[in-house]
């Protein structure tokens, strides 16, 4: 897979002005409050209105200005490489002086610029070209580009290649073979091959030792690191490199006095003093929160230094010591006082760590700079650009950017890539983010875990299913295994997509823990495309592999199955196949379930019969849910008989008198109810609250007050308190029918002695039924209301329906104080209080609690339409 095809850049635009830089990001000036407060600078005010397009168009022309101080041929060249054409032909045709210098300077311009894939192309069409023999130099000059791009597996095929071939060309075979492993990060190797040099009467030159000692040092090699430094020492091949390689090795095993007595010894024996010896030690001890001490060796070699770099070696220990204000202040400080231009790797420094802080104020300052002081941005500064305007939310510039890309030969690196794909992915982009990530196959980047994770949610919650395949490919193609979560998204999109047969095809790759997900999506998707046996057959292998099986699964599976062709057979098939081995009574129970839940209640009962027939213990589940078969089809009389084969075979349940007598109060049988709880109560069961409920319900609706006021009766006299909705019924009829209070009256008159002292809730009764004159205010009434049981939003409409008739303004105290009291008004609360206002003649007002009511997402009832 190769790169997008470049284009030559044949002209470079003059600037624009830079005032239109200066704009930027005053474009996006809502985007500032997500930026870093620490810079005190402030984004320029816009001297006139710039496009987006104007901010990608700027920044492409200060690219373009890293041409102008570039090689032509060395442009032309990467041009070629990067190009889909035939590449070999092409370079062939420039007449080449190939040399060991000219290839170097290939590879270096290419690895300065992060373009892997044109160095490898290069050096591999150098390699076949006659007359010209790779030498050990270029070996290593592509070793360390690969390294750098932490590509040491290319190094490894590089060296298992080269040690399996011979080479009829000047590379020094063994020592390429010593730095290659070395470059690499396996000095093991390297030393074990350096032996078998030394046996042979070879040996390193100068070159080479320094970087198998290097290699030593940056692995904490530390016995083998002294014998080869000696070994530089006994053959003369001591230079500048190897101080600033022993200060490294010092350093990095904490030795920093021994390292800072090396450099007193070099300064003192009149040696000349370079940048890297100090700017390693001056990183260590800002690391190691040494500041102090780092500060009094920069003023000690300091001097020893041009003043650029000794200002340079400062800043960047204070970056690396995590010091990022003092290194900022530090900067903008000798920038004004003396001048100071840091060199743009300081820049990049600077930027880097600013941008991995979310600083972008800053960020954009330091770019501000660059650009005005004429510093030609290199590739490291084109992609801090890149995620600058990731990060600033700025992502279709930052496209823009990318897609521009072959103007200015920008090869974006790991971390410009990852943002720009991240950042797509969260502005609802997964289709441009996904090509990107094509795009960048040919330079070797792959995304990380979470990177690769976001790219798939994000295809899966669009449903961009013919992407997501061909990510999976590209993936595992470069033996990366996606985890099961990714594949479980990836298989409910399908199902949304209506590819269920697809995503079953793929349950093979999810894990124990996303599984059952994936599955009850796929059995969801087979259901919707009438598929109700691939549906079974993803139930039972959902029960296979043990995974937990919800009732509600079942239920779906079954209605499905009981709606295609031979609905019995398919039924007990399915369940002969989860029930085999050790059959256990919740598995019956959710057949059982789910046979009611399809209105087949004759399979219910047969499944149920089957459970005894084969000696499965029964139990109330198992019975309750028959008896709701019956109940849910309208089968009164079937359930019935039922409930009395039960009670002649076992001792019925309290549940199973419950759910019946709850049935058929339901189904309007309430004297048949009321006969069964007075029955329990004889064999000394005890009725349910929700029995009660239902029953003083219904035979409240049917006008039966007597009975139904017997039954609080009843109720209380088993030591339990007044529910609300058993109270709130009672005041709800007692608005309706005065009878609510003359049955009250009634029973306490004939049971007297029997009856509880319910004076209280008579009197609230009689208050409701205006049957009674009371002088009680309705805050008096409502606390009344509150000792006999706990007063909710219903009882608090019922109070202020009887307000509302006749006094709104009390209607609105009580409403605020049900509100205080923390309770929610519902549409009903609202409706009263917009249907008084209007009977009161008060049409504003009631058409601002209509619109209040609308507010709250209520629709208003039918007697209060009228009012809008």
């Amino acid at each position: 897979m190769m790169l997008s095809t470049l284009k030559h850049h044949h002209h470079v635009t003059k600037h624009k002005p830079n005032s239109l830089f200066s704009s930027i990001l005053t474009l996006f000036s809502n985007n500032c409050s997500s930026l870093s407060p620490s810079s005190s600078s402030s984004f320029p005010p816009p001297s006139f209105a710039i496009s987006k397009t104007d901010v990608a168009d700027t920044i492409n022309t200060w690219f373009t200005t890293r041409h102008q101080s570039q090689d032509p041929l060395l442009i032309r060249i990467y041009n070629i490489l990067s190009s889909d054409d035939d590449f070999s032909a092409a370079l062939s045709a420039l007449s080449l002086p190939l040399s060991e210098t000219f290839v170097l300077r290939v590879l270096r311009h290419g690895g300065d610029d992060g373009d892997i894939l044109s160095c490898l192309k290069f050096f591999d069409w150098a390699g076949r070209q006659p007359r010209f023999y790779h030498t050990r130099t270029t070996f290593v000059a592509i070793f360390r580009i690969l390294s750098c791009a932490r590509l040491r597996p290319l190094v490894f095929d590089f060296l298992r290649d080269f040690r399996s071939c011979s080479f009829p060309h000047r590379a020094r075979y063994h020592d390429t073979l010593v730095v290659g492993y070395a470059i690499a990060g396996k000095p093991d190797i390297a030393l074990h091959l350096l032996g078998r040099m030394r046996f042979q009467g070879l040996d390193l030159d100068g070159f080479g030792y320094h970087i198998l000692l290097n290699s030593l040092a940056e692995n904490n090699c530390y016995n083998a690191f002294d014998v080869i430094a000696n070994q530089i020492c006994m053959r003369g091949y001591e230079s500048h490199m190897t101080n600033v390689i022993v200060i490294k090795h010092l350093c990095k095993q904490g030795r920093l006095e021994e390292a800072e007595a090396h450099l007193n010894g070099l300064v003192g024996s009149g040696k000349e003093l370079h940048r890297s010896e100090l700017s390693f030690l001056i990183g260590v001890l800002c690391e190691s929160n040494r500041f102090e001490r780092a500060v009094e060796l920069v003023s000690e070699f300091g001097t020893s230094l041009p003043l650029e770099n000794a200002y340079g070696v400062w800043i960047r220990g204070l970056v690396q010591g995590g010091r990022l204000d003092e290194a900022l202040e530090f900067f903008r400080q000798k920038r004004d006082s003396e001048g100071f231009v840091p060199c743009k790797v300081r820049y990049n420094i600077l930027i880097g760590r600013l941008l991995r802080e979310n600083r972008l104020k800053d960020v954009y300052e330091l770019l501000m700079d660059m650009n005005e002081t004429c510093i030609p941005p290199n590739m490291v500064t084109m992609n801090a650009v890149l995620c600058f305007f990731c990060k600033l939310g700025m992502v279709d510039v930052a496209l823009e950017l990318f897609n521009s890309r072959s103007q200015f030969g920008l090869s974006p690196n790991y971390m410009a890539y990852k943002y720009l794909i991240l950042t797509l992915c969260w502005d609802g982009c997964p289709k441009e983010a996904y090509r990107v990530l094509r795009s960048s196959s040919g330079t070797g980047y792959f995304p990380d875990r979470r990177t690769f994770s976001t790219l798939a949610n994000a295809l899966c919650r669009e449903c961009k299913i013919d992407e997501m395949w061909d990510l999976l490919d590209f993936a595992l193609e470069r033996r990366f295994m996606p985890n099961s979560s990714t594949y479980s998204r990836f298989v409910s999109a399908l199902c949304r997509a209506g590819r269920v047969e697809d995503g079953y095809l793929m349950r093979g790759d999810l894990d124990k823990v996303t599984a059952r997900f994936s599955y009850a999506k796929m059995i969801m998707g087979f259901i919707k495309s009438n598929r109700g046996d691939i549906a079974a057959r993803l139930l039972v292998e959902m029960k296979e592999k043990g995974y937990e099986l919800k009732r509600s699964s079942y239920r779906h599976v079954l209605h499905c199955l009981l709606h295609m062709d031979n609905p019995r057979t398919r039924f007990f098939n399915l369940l002969e196949m989860m029930t085999h081995g050790k059959p256990h009574c919740d598995i019956f129970n959710s057949f059982i379930d789910g046979a009611m839940h399809a209105n087949k209640p004759d399979l219910a009962r047969e499944v149920f019969e089957l459970m005894q027939r084969n000696g499965i213990m029964t139990n109330a589940s198992s019975q309750i849910l028959v008896m709701k078969s019956y109940f849910r089809s309208r089968r009164i009389s079937d359930a019935l008989r039922f409930f009395n084969d039960i009670r002649h075979q076992v001792v019925v349940s309290t549940k199973l008198y419950n759910r019946m007598i709850v049935g058929l109060c339901k189904s309007d049988k309430a004297d048949i109810a009321l006969e069964l709880c007075f029955e329990m109560l004889k064999v000394g069961l005890n009725p349910s609250i929700e029995c009660y409920e239902v029953l003083v319900q219904k035979l409240c609706s049917l006008k039966r007050y007597y009975e139904a006021v017997n039954l609080v009766n009843v109720y209380e006299k088993a030591g339990r308190r007044l529910t609300s909705f058993l109270g709130n019924v009672l005041l709800f009829h007692s608005m309706i029918s005065p009878e609510v209070y003359h049955s009250c009256v009634d029973l306490r008159r004939e049971k007297e002695g029997e009856f509880l002292d319910s004076s209280m809730l008579t009197l609230i009764i009689g208050a409701f039924s205006g049957c009674l004159r009371v002088s009680y205010s309705i805050q008096e009434l409502e606390e009344l209301i509150a000792k006999c049981f706990p007063v909710d939003i219903y009882t608090y409409n019922l109070l202020m329906r009887k307000l509302t008739h006749h006094d709104m303004d009390k209607a609105c105290e009580l409403f605020d104080r049900m509100c205080q009291r923390g309770l929610e008004p519902n549409r009903w609360t609202y409706g009263l209080m917009a249907h008084g206002f209007s009977n009161h003649g008060r049409k504003d007002e009631a058409k601002r609690w209509v619109h209040e009511m609308l507010k709250k997402g209520f629709n208003p009832p039918e007697n209060t339409r009228n009012v809008i």
